[in-house]
């Protein structure tokens, strides 16, 4: 019986990318599958968020987020540019954002291809892996594109023919997020049950392990 659950995954979300490699090995080695559902970050859909954060929430999550990328043994800087842009002065985010609509959108539609996941491994590990600056120019998400099996010219087509299309598909997973148990990302749902962070990812599996996950066959 082929287990699945719910990914509810964001590019903006360096946890996100920390756990993605884990969730690819585990649907490759069993008879998991993953609902990828990719929604716009909080700092997209709730602009004053961060500003009215506590001061030690960043400085915690400053060393948080190195830590747990060693942790996992996956290389981390964080991306140039910022897939969402922060206006300094304010803290806020403007609703004009250059780069994270594109990169959402194209992750729907990569979605709607049967690639989701690996698109957001391919992708993530060029935003987050702290070896490419200028993600966005050249050919670095065409290539990546590429060796999740997509063709990026093809997507991107997709997308401007009918951008409000893929964008409510988007909002209908941020609300399915929310009724799933948590407004954060990474978030794993299964068996109804909420698994929030990349630190949870352990315990997903022994959930899983408890409802029958079995390895694949070769």
């Amino acid at each position: 019986m082929t287990l699945t659950y719910d990914l509810y995954w964001s590019f903006r979300s360096p946890y996100s990318y920390l756990v993605t490699p884990r969730l690819v090995a585990l649907g490759r080695e069993h008879d998991v599958e993953a609902n990828v559902r990719v929604v716009y970050p909080i700092a997209v859909r709730q602009p004053d968020f961060f500003a009215h954060s506590d001061k030690l929430w960043f400085s915690y999550f400053a060393v948080d987020v190195h830590r747990s990328a060693e942790f996992v043994g996956l290389p981390f800087a964080w991306p140039t540019p910022d897939p969402v842009v922060m206006d300094r002065q304010t803290g806020t985010y403007p609703r004009e954002q250059p780069y994270i609509h594109r990169l959402t959108r194209l992750g729907q539609a990569a979605v709607e291809r049967g690639k989701g996941l690996a698109f957001l491994d391919e992708v993530s590990r060029v935003i987050w892996g702290g070896r490419i600056e200028n993600w966005h120019e050249g050919d670095h998400l065409a290539r990546a594109a590429a060796r999740a099996g997509l063709d990026l010219g093809e997507m991107d087509a997709a997308v401007a023919a009918d951008p409000g299309r893929f964008d409510r598909t988007i909002h209908a997973n941020e609300a399915s997020q929310r009724e799933g148990g948590h407004y954060g990302v990474p978030l794993m749902v299964f068996d109804g049950k909420p698994f929030f962070g990349q630190d949870r990812f352990d315990q997903l599996k022994w959930r899983m392990e408890q409802k029958g996950l079995a390895k694949r066959r070769v």
